[in-house]
């Protein structure tokens, strides 16, 4: 089997309230727009938005992405933060902090439940860093 491509399709009730979101807050374009389902990108990565009420949605499974987080790794997330941070729309979660693990971030909510958590990779603590199986700072 030869992958092309994996990327999450996140259901929503308003495609394009949620996608317009994506494109101007945080920058992806859109590769197909319709009123039921909008791909996007971001440089090498892909997300897409699809009514979750469409008929091609199994009877049953049109719930909206509740619990779902999607992170997005920065080179400055502390520009990105002073960027979003008081933004109308914007619901501010988790503020801006380190964690020992070896991050630093913020979470906002997005559109239909879906949580942006906006993370910088920094080093980890020691109690931390022996679980990293790669490079904890460049581990894409």
């Amino acid at each position: 089997m030869t992958t092309t491509a994996v990327y999450p399709v996140l259901m929503s009730r308003d495609v394009a309230a949620a996608a317009a979101f994506y494109r101007t807050d945080l920058g992806f374009e859109t590769t197909y727009d319709s009123d039921w389902y909008v791909s996007l990108r971001l440089g090498a990565f892909e997300l897409a938005i699809l009514a979750h009420d469409h008929p091609t949605i199994p009877e049953g499974y049109g719930a909206l992405p509740a619990g779902v987080i999607v992170n997005i790794e920065v080179d400055d997330v502390d520009a990105v933060h002073a960027r979003l941070a008081g933004k109308p729309g914007l619901t501010p979660v988790l503020p801006l902090r380190d964690e020992d693990f070896g991050q630093r971030h913020f979470i906002v909510a997005a559109p239909d439940g879906v949580l942006l958590d906006i993370i910088q990779p920094i080093p980890a603590t020691a109690e931390y860093a022996a679980a990293y199986t790669a490079d904890p700072i460049d581990h894409r």
